[in-house]
This record gives structure tokens, C-alpha cells and sequence, in this order.
């Protein structure tokens, strides 16, 4: 069924037209209509397209003929389409724009989704259709990309609990009802915690340190939070690490420092401690219902590391380089605090501001000469112009298309013959509405079903460096990689070529390879050329700071990678957890960083309290080494244009048609059909300075 016949089937049935979440889009490439959509219009919508969804199951449940691939999988496939909408659209403000309406509403639906995916997973007549076509798929004829997704979707029904009897069918609903609750629970008090005020300066000499544009910001965040005539840092990345780079004054630092590290952590009513306990027992005994040990082994199953032994494998053998590198870091900062006459150890809360110094010592550089030449515009056109070398694609501004925000900007790609290939949205400076971080999604999925081909609407959300009155966003080096890596994700959405967008799930560590890869081009002395110009004279970026840039790539490597082992260890110690005894979670927490040896002068990138990526959603839990992981294949991968040609279009055009646009359940096969082998860590460790 079509949306558009959906549509009119819903409206015929006494649902009010003037919700435009459940009409057809009259907007270019139909764009959702942003102007037009109101809060009040999510919950009757969401309430609709269930039932919808819920007829067209029924619909494939009770087709009089025998199960087949179109008539179940291809069914299947299609639809949700009109739910799939509302959520991204919802989802998207939610996490981007939000308001005290938009939460409310995601704690209502929350629990009402998770009942609506559990009435399909465990519909036992779908089931039975599913695995009809499942065992006899080696007779069916089907294409490589159909076996994909008959895979996929019998896979995910039985880890969904479709082979579970009734009794244990009602538990895993018990189960995934009150862990749906906490996830909304825990995202929207890590998003109060996050936008809470670190700290709050009222005297000159507090200021002490910071450069003109980090007080300039700092007054204007007070003066909307309605302190005007006094400078504010929140928990905010753009706001609290030029503090932390630059402020002279120790104390206040230690005080942002543990604001940010405690996010979570506070004994209030934002406190995510036993939440996360409670998601930890929750998934283990969800993992034991459907016959794993621990959550880890549910998860990894269908990774590219299989297995959690693989994964601390992996972990423990970067960890010794990283570690040893991080003390040597250490000795350097502890050097220039004796060298200043101090009379103090090395803290975390010192380590942004010292290795600034030791920077600035070592190469002569520091965040201060850089900031001028990433203003974010140029950055962003500067990573538009990497995808256009590489793919002959073309991005043209659209001020037609309707956004959610003022700071959100819309540009059309097209293929290199003109051909549109996608809508592409950035957002990216940070705001009290907006979530931490950045991230990349979609309003909608590429597919071509019935050849129909559906283009996709992909859209980048950042947190990155805001305009003041009188300067433009200036970027850290950091934070353009950021941007990269982003647009890197998108170009893996924008990329789609498949029939079935379900085609085309990757494991989670892999996911992030496409986005890796581009974090590359973003600091190439070649490629910097072309887009770092100073925001007032117009120069390119000297040569002199190309080089001092590029003798520091290696510079703060152990610290950078301790962290996040840290945290990648963090991840998994929650996850093999094998008791459903609900843990204490700092005394867990130290447990485990004293486990691995991490440290006093380095915290874990994330708490237990603050760590979203695995305690928001499933999304990165037992996971989070993905980042790493992908690391080792985006250095093996770029190494292959070093070897050649920066812009191989030859190169660029194999790694698009083979990792970036079609979809496969053995990945390291699509892989080596593009670099010809299997990589190892050896470029990771040769990049980072750890070998």
C-alpha cells in the first residue's frame, strides 16, 4: 500500500487533514514541512500510523496464499512507511530543537512504541510466514541483496524473542517496557545536566588567560541566561574546553572540570545513577531470556568482533602503547609545572590547559593561531569540496526548503550529470533545545522498491563554536574534524543504491568507518589549502602553520586514545556482567578504571552517569570500541589514497560502490573487494605514534 493511499484511507476514517504529519508533503523533494508542523500534531500521528502499521501486518499475516519473498519480506519491507516518517521527524526535533511539549510527549509514545514493535516481533503467524521462506531460501532464486534481507529480518525476529514460549514472551514485553521508559529518563536528564551553568564569573580577573572571542561568548551566554554583565561557561563543549585550554586560574578550572565529569552524578533529581544499574540488570536479564550469557554476547553476535573476548583482545593490546605514551605526555606537563615554579601534581583538570603549553613549547602552536582559519562556513565548503573531488558530486544551497531552526542550512547534492542524488541539512552550533555532540541521520532512507526510486533527506547536527557579536563560529582543529566525519556518514546515507533500505545494515563497528575516512582529508597540508582562510584578511593558511600542524598529529596521541580505551573498557564491563544484581554504579565504575590501570591525571571520556552513547538507547552499548575499531580500517583504507592519489577517482569510485553505497552481512568481504586484503592495526599504531 502506498503512502499517499494510506493517507487517504486514514483521513477517510475521521483524522483531521490539517495534520500534516499525515498528508502527503507538498514541498520540494518533500521535504518535511517544518513551518507548518506543531507539537500537538506528533501524538495523534503517532497514535494513526500504529494502527496503520498494525493493518498492514495484519494484511501479510492473513494473505490466503503461501508465504513468499514478495509477499511477506518485500511486504514487510514496505511497510511502517507512514510511522517511520512521523518517528524521524520526531525524533530529529527531539534530539535537536526539543522543548518541555516534544519530552512529554517522547515519554507517552515511548512506552506505546515499544508494545507496538513487541505485537510484530512476536506475532507468531508473521514468524512462521518468515522462517516458511527462511528455510527453503536456497530454492527461491533470490538475488544477493534479497538474501541479505530475508536474513536480516528472520535474524531480527528471533533475537526480538520470536521463538520464545508465552510466558517468557511476556517478560521480554515487561522487560523492554520499563528499559524504553529509562532510556527517555536518562536522555533527558543527561540533557538538563548538560546544558546545566558549570560556572558562573563576575570578577576581571577571573578572565585571566582566556582569549577575547572565549569572553566575548562567555558574556553573551550570560545575557541569555539572564545574568548580562557576567561571563558564563556551561557544560557545553564549545563553552567549557576553551576555559579549560586557557584559564589561568587553576581552582576554576578543577570547578568546570568536575561540573562536566559529574554530569549525572549529583544526588538531584537529574541523578542517573540507578537508572543505569537498573538498564545494566534489565539487559542481562533480556540477554539470558533469549539464551545469551550477557548482554555483550547478544550484541557482538553480529558484529564484526563476534564475541566480548575478541573485543578486550583488541582493547588491551592499544592499551599498553597508549598507556605508555600518556605517562610520557604526563612527564612533559609535569615538567613545565615545575619549570613555573608550582608546587603541584599533574591533575585531569589541568591536562587541556598544560597540553596546550606543552604545544606551544614543543612546536610553537597552540588552538589560538589555528581558530582564525576554520571559520565553520569555509570548513563545511572546504568538506564539500573533498566529496566533490572524489565523487563528482555537486552540493547547491536551497533557501526554498523549510528548516527547524534558523541556524539550519539546506543543500541539494547532485550527481556529477546533474542527476539528484539528495537533500543534505547542517546544523551545527549548540543551543539549550539541542542534545551534546554530533551526529548524522535521515527523514528518509534511500530505496527502490517496485523502481521507485526514493532519494534520501539526510541531515548533520553538531555542536560546534557559535558566532558572537562581532566574530563568526571559529572552529578547533577538533571540531573540523568533527564536522569531516559527520559529512562522512552522510555521504554513506546520500550514497545508498539498493532496492531495500533494510539491505543495507552494517555491523556497528563498522558503521563508523565512512565517517573516519573523511576525518583524513580534513587536516591534509594539501587539502587545508583550499579551504582554511583567515576569517578577516582572506590568506590561506601559511605554510609555516601547515607544518607545525603537521609535526603535531601525533601530539597528545596517548591521552586522546587512553580516554576513549577507557571508556571503550567502561562499555564493556557493564555489558559481561552476567549478575542481575543491580550494581553501585561509582563503585563499579572505579572498580573497572582500576582494573585497566588508568591514570589519576586522566578521566574516562564518559561516566557511568553521563555515557549517552550507551546508556540512552542500545545503540553503542557493547559497542562503543567501534570507534577504534572502524580507526583500524579508515587508516588501512586512506592509505590506499596516500599510495596513489589523494583524489583517486578510480579509488574513490570503488570505495563508494563497495563500502559506502550497498549493504552486506560479511562486510570484511565488501572491504577487501575494495583494498584487496584484510587490514591490520600496524597503520593505526604508526598514525597515532604508538608503534
Amino acid at each position: 500500500m502506498c503512502l499517499f493511499t494510506l493517507i487517504i484511507l486514514i483521513i477517510g476514517c475521521g483524522i483531521q487533514p490539517e495534520n500534516l504529519l499525515l498528508q502527503e508533503w507538498d514541498t520540494p523533494f518533500q521535504t518535511p514541512p517544518f513551518d507548518e508542523i506543531k507539537n500537538e500534531h506528533f501524538m495523534p500521528a503517532f497514535i494513526e500510523a500504529m494502527k496503520a502499521e498494525k493493518a498492514e501486518v495484519e494484511a501479510i499475516v492473513n494473505h490466503e496464499e503461501e508465504p513468499t519473498f514478495k509477499n511477506t519480506i518485500e511486504a514487510l519491507e514496505k511497510s511502517g512507511e507512514l510511522l517511520n516518517r512521523v518517528s524521524r521527524v520526531f525524533g530529529c526535533l527531539n534530539g535537536a530543537n526539543t522543548n518541555d511539549e516534544l519530552q512529554n510527549i517522547s515519554k507517552e509514545v515511548a512506552p506505546l512504541r515499544t508494545k507496538h514493535n513487541d505485537d510484530i516481533s512476536l506475532n507468531e503467524k508473521l514468524f512462521a510466514r518468515i522462517k516458511q521462506i527462511y528455510e527453503r531460501k536456497e530454492s527461491l532464486g533470490l538475488t544477493p541483496e534479497q538474501n541479505i534481507l530475508l536474513e536480516n529480518y528472520f535474524l531480527r525476529f528471533v533475537r526480538s524473542g520470536a521463538n520464545l514460549n508465552d510466558e517468557d514472551k511476556e517478560k521480554l514485553r515487561n522487560i523492554n517496557e520499563e528499559l524504553s521508559n529509562l532510556y527517555v529518563k536518562f536522555r533527558q536528564n543527561h540533557l538538563k545536566q548538560t546544558n546545566a551553568i558549570g560556572l558562573v564569573i563576575d570578577k576581571d580577573e577571573d578572565l585571566a588567560g582566556l582569549p577575547d572571542e572565549v569572553v566575548q561568548a562567555a558574556a553573551e551566554m550570560a545575557k541569555a541566561r539572564g545574568m548580562e554583565g557576567k561571563w558564563v561557561f556551561t557544560l557545553q563543549k564549545p563553552s567549557f574546553i576553551p576555559f579549560l585550554m586557557n584559564s589561568e586560574k587553576r581552582n576554576l578550572r578543577e570547578i568546570v572540570f568536575k561540573a562536566y565529569i559529574n554530569r549525572g552524578n549529583n544526588n538531584d533529581e537529574f541523578d542517573n545513577k540507578k537508572l543505569i544499574s537498573r538498564i545494566a540488570a534489565l539487559r542481562i536479564s533480556r540477554a539470558n531470556l533469549l539464551g545469551y550469557r550477557n548482554h555483550a554476547d547478544f550484541v557482538l553476535e553480529r558484529n564484526m568482533a563476534k564475541n566480548p573476548e575478541n573485543v578486550y583482545k583488541f582493547l588491551n593490546d592499544l592499551w599498553k602503547p597508549a598507556l605508555k605514551r600518556s605517562k610520557m605526555e604526563v612527564a612533559d606537563m609535569q615538567a613545565i609545572i615545575n619549570k613555573e615554579g608550582h608546587n603541584f601534581k599533574l591533575q585531569a583538570w589541568d591536562w587541556w590547559n598544560y597540553a596546550e603549553k606543552v604545544k606551544k613549547e614543543k612546536y610553537n602552536l597552540d588552538d589560538a593561531m589555528l581558530r582564525p582559519y576554520f571559520k565553520m562556513e569555509n570548513v563545511r565548503k572546504g568538506a564539500f569540496n573533498v566529496a566533490e573531488k572524489l565523487y563528482g558530486i555537486k552540493f547547491i544551497i536551497r533557501n526554498d526548503i523549510k528548516v527547524y531552526h534558523p541556524d539550519v542550512e539546506v543543500f541539494e547534492v547532485l550527481e556529477a550529470d546533474g542527476t539528484h542524488l539528495g537533500i543534505f541539512y547542517s546544523d551545527y552550533y549548540p543551543r539549550d533545545s539541542k542534545r551534546s555532540g554530533a551526529w548524522s541521520s535521515s527523514f528518509r532512507s534511500q530505496s527502490n522498491i517496485d523502481g521507485n526510486f526514493i532519494t534520501p533527506l539526510v541531515y548533520n547536527v553538531g555542536n560546534f563554536a557559535k558566532p558572537t557579536v562581532d566574530k563568526p563560529s571559529l572552529m578547533s582543529i577538533d571540531e573540523v574534524e568533527t564536522l569531516f566525519h559527520e559529512l562522512g556518514h552522510g555521504l554513506n546515507s546520500l550514497f545508498g543504491n539498493t532496492t531495500y533500505s533494510g539491505s543495507r545494515r552494517v555491523p556497528r563497528d563498522f558503521v563508523e568507518l565512512p565517517s573516519q575516512i573523511m576525518e583524513n582529508w580534513a587536516k591534509d597540508p594539501a587539502v587545508l589549502k583550499t579551504y582554511a582562510f583567515h576569517y578577516e584578511t582572506g590568506k590561506p593558511i601559511p605554510q609555516e602553520l601547515i607544518d607545525k600542524l603537521e609535526n603535531s598529529k601525533q601530539f597528545n596521541q596517548g591521552f586522546m586514545t587512553v580516554e576513549y580505551l577507557a571508556a571503550s573498557f567502561l562499555d564493556m564491563d557493564w555489558h559481561v556482567l552476567t549478575d542481575t544484581t543491580e550494581q553501585d554504579a561509582l563503585k563499579f565504575e572505579k572498580e573497572s578504571m582500576d582494573k585497566i590501570g588508568l591514570i589519576s591525571e586522566i578521566e574516562s571520556r564518559y561516566q557511568s552517569t553521563n555515557f549517552g552513547h550507551i546508556f540512552s538507547s542500545g545503540g553503542y552499548s557493547s559497542g562503543y570500541y567501534s570507534y577504534i575499531w572502524a580507526a583500524v580500517l579508515d587508516a588501512d583504507a586512506f592509505q590506499a589514497f596516500r599510495e596513489t592519489d589523494l583524489f583517486n577517482k578510480e579509488l574513490a569510485a570503488s570505495f563508494r560502490k563497495n563500502v559506502l553505497s550497498m549493504g552486506s552481512n560479511d562486510v570484511m568481504a565488501q572491504y577487501i573487494k575494495f583494498r584487496g586484503y584484510e587490514p591490520t592495526v600496524d597503520a593505526l599504531l604508526k598514525r597515532r605514534g604508538l608503534d
